[in-house]
């Protein structure tokens, strides 16, 4: 048995995990948590991490690593970055200074890895003998993977540039968003991941289990989560009535009355639309009329890859 710290500093959220392994399967979570940090804002037009933002996610990475400390000495600790960092002309000399100022070290992700370890992840307690062609869905902040596999197998593996940061920052320029401009974010979703996807690894999914924070808060707004409840997050079923409800509700109204919505994190409210957009769009390209909502992502993938 083997300890690992895994901290997922992606476009909108910086996330930990301290996880037990053994064999190469995570046994345990001891300790998982979540912070939005929002390190992506204004990449998408500037190409660099605003200072304000890299200020953001080093305090929140003050108090994960004294949380990774309190498990002692012998765990591993890593950092998996994504498309924000990925992105950034400074994205280098951030991942550098992470690595300095708290001992974790640091992975920058291409987007097919991106990709690979969150299907590792969301697929790793599936039988590895059901062939069900699955879709793996994981919008983030600067990017959407999607990946088709069966058992423990990829099959096809994409990263996208649709993400609930960009695309709000894009596109949703009115309080609420008006029709037409979630109509133009909706077109622009479905040309990129058309353009990214072939016709026939689309129609061929059976099955779709979608991870990551517009998922899991699509699923607590769902049931009324205060406070949010993982156990009742994993495995909820989002079908497509309910999903265009959710939508609905959640444009309809401005910010701060979307902040008070029950089941959602006041934080995540400036990008939950776009996040809900995007999946509705997936969706209905990948013909789904229902999704399986999953707390096991990349943060799991990367623990097994990494510990």
């Amino acid at each position: 048995m083997s300890l690992v710290a895994v901290v997922d500093i992606g476009t909108n959220s910086t996330r930990l995990l301290v996880a037990e392994l053994t064999d190469g399967r995570v046994t345990h979570e001891l300790e998982r948590r979540s912070t939005v940090t929002r390190l992506g804002a204004g990449v998408d037009a500037d190409g660099r991490l605003a200072d304000d933002s890299m200020k953001r996610v080093y305090a929140t990475l003050q108090k994960y690593r004294q949380a990774i400390d309190e498990h002692g000495a012998s765990v591993r600790a890593v950092a998996v970055m994504t498309s924000a960092v990925r992105d950034a002309a400074n994205g280098a000399e951030f991942a550098d200074q992470v690595a300095k100022r708290f001992g974790l070290q640091p992975h920058i992700l291409a987007g097919d890895d991106e990709a690979r370890l969150t299907f590792l992840g969301a697929m790793s307690e599936r039988d590895p003998n059901d062939h069900t062609r699955t879709l793996v869905i994981d919008i983030g902040g600067g990017s959407t993977e999607l990946v088709v596999g069966d058992g423990h197998e990829m099959r096809f593996h994409v990263s996208t540039q649709a993400g609930v940061v960009r695309q709000t920052e894009r596109y949703l320029h009115s309080d609420p968003p008006t029709p037409a401009e979630l109509k133009a974010l909706r077109g622009n979703v479905g040309e990129i991941v058309s353009a990214a996807v072939p016709s026939e690894d689309r129609e061929s999914v059976r099955h779709a289990i979608a991870v990551a924070g517009t998922a899991t808060q699509l699923a607590a707004i769902a049931q009324g989560l205060e406070p949010y409840d993982p156990e009742r997050v994993q495995g909820y079923v989002i079908t497509a009535d309910e999903r265009d409800r959710l939508l609905a509700q959640l444009a309809a109204v401005p910010l701060d009355e979307r902040c008070r919505t029950p089941g959602l994190d006041p934080a995540r409210a400036p990008t939950i639309v776009a996040g809900a957009a995007i999946l509705s769009v997936v969706m209905d390209l990948f013909g789904l009329d229902r999704v399986e909502v999953s707390e096991h992502d990349i943060l799991r993938g990367a623990a097994m890859e990494f510990g």
